[in-house]
């Protein structure tokens, strides 16, 4: 059971109707998380306005889905995971690519660093070091989505947060922990 009331599209109002039926519209429902941010306008603004702004950023949808499955697995949060291992594979990822973000790993080297590094932001509430940031340039990771990353990091701790702290009930299919 959630600690805060779920809002349903069909009884809101104004600007969270609005972005409620926004989120219908990409997802064919409105998962549980928004349903439960919902009960804070600016919030809901918040949350909604920033994976909009993801979804067009220099990352792409397969990093994002990587970066959003290690964090989750890291913070123990089963709603992101399970969210982000399904819209992951419509993302073009696959079941074991998915199992391996969790940890922060990949096929890739390149891919596998900066997954290190997004954890390291967890672990470390973002204490990393110059050499830590240059050595992701190194690899060939730009400036634009090294700081990408880290919004994203931020992203999905707020979301872990919301999910974890209102057991939110999950809506996806569900995904083990690692």
């Amino acid at each position: 059971m959630p600690n805060v009331p779920l809002i349903d599209a069909s009884a809101a109002t104004g600007e969270v109707k609005n972005q409620l039926d926004q989120i219908n519209g990409a997802f064919g429902a409105v998962p549980a998380m928004f349903q439960a941010v919902a009960n804070s306008p600016a919030a809901l603004t918040s949350m909604w306005g920033a994976f909009g702004a993801f979804g067009g950023g220099a990352l792409g949808p397969a990093l994002s889905e990587q970066i959003a499955v290690a964090v989750a697995n890291r913070n123990s949060c089963e709603y992101c995971l399970a969210a982000h291992t399904a819209l992951g594979g419509k993302a073009g990822l696959t079941r074991e690519q998915l199992a391996e973000a969790q940890v922060g790993t990949a096929d890739d080297p390149k891919t596998t660093a900066l997954l290190g590094f997004a954890l390291k932001l967890v672990e470390e509430r973002g204490q990393v070091s110059p050499a830590e940031v240059e050595g992701l340039r190194q690899l060939g990771w730009s400036d634009e989505e090294i700081v990408e990353t880290i919004g994203q990091v931020a992203l999905n701790l707020y979301t872990n947060y919301v999910n974890i702290a209102l057991g939110v009930p999950v809506d996806f299919p569900a995904v083990a922990l690692r």
